[in-house]
């Protein structure tokens, strides 16, 4: 059974703010570190040092690590996946520019150091700059991509099969299992990890949408045309933040027991799920959520990247991104 918005009890407290449109978080040697995109920046933070830059790159998105522990950063400007070398230069680790049609957003890698790298599979922006969201699905519907799967060295390892705007992406079962979130299918899709890094198999592993409204979102003629134009009036801002249905998860993490916390784009909240779509918990946050991980002392901590508008434009302008926290174990 599915928890409802009145379930909803815990909040997140802001612990950095004035952030463009943070983006991509991630815990790696006791510090929390994300992307600014819209800034072209990456940050890294502690309790005890505070924010601090760490790199500068145009488009900046999702975030991995090397075995030799060093960073990897995408670019949704120009399609590549770069390295920082120990002196904090930036160099070309992959040009996806050839493979991906849809500017690059997420990323993640795995303890040998390949990377996953998903993509919008289209020009999303120029494609809802003057429609509804909802237009999208209209038929012959969102056009599909592959999660790019890297090799340590940069490499072009292999494509998954066609997946519907694949973006945030998390490892469970000690790495034996990728999932992934394809946000504009509202739904998580899980893959098992080969012994060589490829991915195979792809299942579903948790709808987060009705199945009759996924069917008429999707649907020709008067149906479809009807449920999308409801779509994009519920789309509204006072609206959204009132339903709890459907959840549009960008960003995912590991909650450390057989669930995922999922950054819902749709409205200011992190949601706990369990396979097959269960939801366990809903976090309320300050503003838009799109991106999420658990981190701090014993992995007790949920911390959430916030926008007050997913326009990136007005984000930048505003300056108003936020990462919250939330402690998820009494003390």
């Amino acid at each position: 059974m599915s928890v409802g918005l009145q379930a909803r009890r815990r909040r997140t407290t802001p612990i950095i703010e004035g952030i463009g449109l943070p983006q991509a978080l991630r815990w790696h040697d006791d510090a929390l570190w994300f992307s600014d995109i819209v800034h072209g920046l990456v940050y890294r933070w502690t309790a005890s040092a505070g924010l601090g830059q760490v790199a500068r790159l145009e488009g900046a998105g999702g975030l991995g690590r090397l075995p030799d522990g060093r960073l990897l950063v995408l670019s949704g400007h120009d399609n590549r996946v770069y390295r920082r070398e120990p002196d904090g230069e930036l160099v070309v680790h992959a040009d996806l520019s050839a493979i991906a049609p849809g500017p690059l957003n997420d990323m993640i890698t795995d303890s040998r150091g390949r990377a996953y790298v998903g993509n919008y599979g289209f020009d999303y922006e120029a494609r809802t700059r003057d429609a509804a969201h909802s237009a999208l699905y209209a038929p012959p519907g969102v056009p599909q991509t592959a999660v790019i799967c890297l090799e340590v060295d940069g490499s072009v390892l292999s494509l998954t099969e066609p997946l519907t705007f694949p973006n945030g992406c998390c490892f469970l079962d000690a790495g034996h299992t990728f999932v992934v979130a394809e946000t504009l299918a509202f739904r998580l899709t899980a893959f098992t990890v080969l012994p060589d890094g490829r991915l195979s198999g792809p299942r579903p592993w948790a709808s987060l949408i009705q199945p009759w409204l996924w069917r008429a979102l999707n649907a020709p003629g008067v149906v479809g045309t009807m449920t999308r134009r409801v779509s994009a009036f519920m789309d509204r801002p006072r609206i959204a933040q009132r339903s709890g249905w459907p959840i549009a998860p960008d960003d995912i993490a590991d909650a450390g027991d057989g669930t995922i916390w999922v950054a819902n784009a749709l409205r200011g909240e992190s949601v706990r799920i369990g396979e097959s779509g269960t939801v366990l918990e809903r976090v309320r946050t300050s503003q838009h959520t799109l991106s999420c991980v658990v981190g701090g002392r014993d992995k007790t901590s949920l911390f959430v990247a916030t926008v007050p508008t997913l326009d990136a434009e007005e984000s930048g302008r505003l300056n108003g991104g936020r990462i919250e926290c939330l402690q998820l174990t009494e003390e």
